[in-house]
Order: C-alpha cells, then sequence, then structure tokens
C-alpha cells in the first residue's frame, strides 16, 4: 500500500513495483483522485481517505474493502507551508501535523493487524528535516520529527512481531513539493541540482526488498550533485 502515488517519489516507488507485478493498493484524497491513479496504474486497487482529516479516516475505510494481506505499507504523501513561527497560524500547523505525522500513524493502526499477519514492513519516507530544523520549517519539521518518533517507537512494540520499519530521510529532491518549497522561499527552482525521485525510489525498494535476517533502520539520502 502506498500514500502519495500520483506524484513525486510516490509516483516513482508506484511506477517500479507496478512494472515488476506487485499488488499494488494507491491510497488516494478523493474519488477523482482514485480514478486518476487507476487508469495510470492498470490492475491496482485504490484507497479513498482524506489524509488532512485523520479523524474520518476510520469511517471512509468502513465503506470501503481493505486488503486482506499487506506486505509494505509506504508513507510518502506529505505537505509542507514555510514560514516563521510568528507568522504560522493554528490552521497551518495542523495541516502538516495531520498529513505528515497523524494520518501515518491512524494508517499504520489500521493496518498492522495485516502487517503483523504478513510480517510486513512499514516505511515512512521522512525528510532532512525530520533531523535538523531551520528557520521557517519549524511546522513542517516538527512534524517530521514527531514522524521519526513514531517510527522509532512503533519498531520497538512491532520487532517481536516480525514487522519491520524503515525511515527514510531525502534531502532536497525534483517534485512538485520541491518546486512549492523554492516559490515559498523566493528562489528560482531548478530540478536539475536536486535528486531525482527515481533515485530515492531505489532507495526504498532495496529496504523492503531486503533478506529477513536484516533491516534497514534509518536511511539519509543527500544530493550527490
Amino acid at each position: 500500500m502506498i500514500t502519495g502515488a500520483g506524484s513525486g517519489i510516490g509516483a516513482a516507488v508506484a511506477r517500479r513495483l507496478h512494472a515488476r507485478g506487485d499488488d499494488l493498493v494507491l491510497h488516494a484524497r478523493d474519488a477523482g483522485r482514485a480514478k486518476e491513479l487507476a487508469a495510470q496504474f492498470p490492475g491496482a486497487r485504490t484507497l479513498v481517505g482524506d489524509l488532512a482529516d485523520p479523524d474520518k479516516l476510520s469511517w471512509a475505510f468502513s465503506h470501503q474493502s481493505l486488503p486482506d494481506r499487506v506486505d509494505s505499507l509506504l508513507h510518502v504523501a506529505g505537505v509542507v507551508d514555510l514560514g516563521p513561527v510568528g507568522d504560522l497560524t493554528p490552521k497551518t500547523w495542523r495541516h502538516q501535523l495531520n498529513v505528515n505525522l497523524i494520518s501515518p500513524a491512524e494508517l499504520t493502526r489500521h493496518f498492522l493487524p495485516q502487517l503483523r499477519a504478513a510480517r510486513g514492513h512499514v516505511l515512512f519516507v521522512n525528510s532532512g528535516a525530520g533531523l535538523n530544523a531551520h528557520a521557517d520549517w519549524s511546522a513542517y519539521a516538527a512534524s517530521k520529527h514527531g514522524l521519526k518518533a513514531l517510527a522509532d517507537s512503533l519498531r520497538h512494540e512491532e520487532h517481536g512481531n516480525g514487522v519491520r520499519v524503515t525511515s527514510v530521510y531525502p534531502g532536497r529532491t525534483a517534485s512538485p513539493m520541491q518546486a512549492k518549497v523554492h516559490q515559498q522561499e523566493g528562489k528560482e527552482y531548478d530540478a536539475a541540482r536536486w535528486i531525482d525521485p527515481e533515485s530515492v525510489a531505489t532507495t526504498i525498494l532495496t529496504a523492503i526488498d531486503l533478506p529477513r535476517d536484516a533491516e534497514i533502520n534509518d536511511l539519509t539520502v543527500r544530493p550527490g550533485r
């Protein structure tokens, strides 16, 4: 199961897994997005629920057919809004915390029985901001620092059940989100300067394809040029 499969890193991962024949369940925020994903990835199932409103995910899922088995749950979706602490409103804080932290926790809670049965893998695409916070990044970094804590706690809790947990911390990656960040920073965006989403996808596949005798806990990926 993959969140954020519509663009950037999530789309790159979905393309790679779809090409090799994996059974995909793609999360979508609404029915329109689900239809687009189903057309883009023939044979994939979709699951609809708005990550910006985690309180309603349980209700949304109760009206849909959930997979009986989940080998990998890949949390890739995310949002970012920059600004100094003095300017950020509670609405801005809540939106980033809901999408980047609370909804991943809620999705994980829903699919833990299937993950335990499969001795599966939960992978969180975090960020360099999940390790270091800089000026104007407080809300986003706080959500990603929280995501690291979620992953670390989950790893300790589920190790005995055979569930592996990985956090991936990409640096700046060429994606629509990065273009938005540059716009908010007032900088010119040049995708060639940053990590290709396919490179991060390779990192993610390395983690989930690792033999069962090992587990990658944390992976930091930085721009190589």
